[in-house]
């Protein structure tokens, strides 16, 4: 198989090409590592820090007499552990909403393909072309005042899990994916009598786990890390996620605590991230399943 980049293995064979190809490349993932990293690694050891020399000029690099202890204090002075359940309730039931909706829309515009199917693709990819705060507005006037039902929304789990509802990114995904699906597949369950159905639940399903892997992980931190939407829907601090949370009981709470508070917060999206980095990028990449 051939090997494509940017530069050719000639040009690599000239004296001093190899030396300077890889001078350039290391110092291009020092770079990027230090631009990724380093506001983590200031959040971890910023909460190991005590209040004055986390306010401090200049910064110091490591805390001159770390104290973990900080992390503790954090926990229990802003009630992280309720704040981490009312995140954990929020992401499991926008993943939830997200799975059967996303993957049934997904799964008739690419098998089912009905009537203007592809007009309502273009119009869901053209949704995120829009900015999300342009759309906080009529978001929160739906919430406040729900259609049809006239129930309002705000203060209740249902304001955070109905807008995540239809993710367009999350919709392409599974078409682009269940377009791979081959034909002889679903011909063969049609032939031992399925309906549409029990051939996604039967025959699609279990072979799309890749995907909807990375859409389960999508659902769960854009829910983690969202901060303005529950803002205004969740006023009750006792309601808030994590991140809200944090912002509403901040008040005269030592920055350092505040700090080492923000890094237990960041905790949980880094573990999913380190654990599923590989089925992520697997998810992304799939579409060319063959028969």
């Amino acid at each position: 198989m051939q090997t494509r980049t940017l530069v050719s293995p000639t040009r690599l064979h000239r004296p001093g090409a190899k030396a300077a190809y890889w001078i350039v490349l290391g110092a291009v993932i020092v770079l990027f590592t230090l631009v990724f990293i380093g506001p983590l690694y200031w959040m971890v050891t910023g909460g190991l820090k005590t209040a004055q020399e986390t306010a401090q000029a200049p910064p110091t690099w490591w805390p001159a007499h770390p104290d973990p202890g900080n992390y503790a204090t954090a926990w229990s002075q802003l009630s992280l552990g309720r704040l981490l359940a009312n995140t954990v309730l929020y992401a499991a039931g926008a993943l939830a909403f997200q799975l059967v909706f996303d993957v049934a829309a997904a799964y008739a515009l690419s098998k089912l393909r009905p009537v203007l199917g592809n007009v309502v693709l273009a119009a869901m990819i053209g949704t995120l072309m829009i900015p999300a705060t342009v759309l906080i507005v009529p978001q929160y006037l739906t919430v406040l005042d729900l259609p049809i039902l006239h129930a309002n929304l705000l203060n209740t789990p249902w304001a955070i899990w109905l807008p995540s509802v239809t993710n367009a990114f999350n919709i392409f995904l599974l078409k682009r994916f269940f377009d791979a699906v081959p034909e002889e597949l679903l011909a063969a369950g049609a032939i031992d009598g399925a309906g549409p159905i029990r051939t996604l639940w039967s025959i699609v399903l279990p072979i799309s786990r890749p995907i909807l892997g990375v859409v389960s992980i999508f659902a769960v931190t854009n829910v983690w890390k969202d901060f303005l939407w529950p803002l205004l829907a969740e006023a009750d601090p006792a309601r808030q996620p994590l991140n809200v949370g944090i912002y509403s009981l901040s008040q005269n709470v030592p920055q350092n605590i505040l700090i080492a508070a923000l890094a237990i917060a960041a905790a949980p999206t880094v573990v999913i991230f380190l654990i599923f980095q590989r089925n992520i990028m697997s998810g992304l990449a799939a579409g060319s399943l063959k028969g």
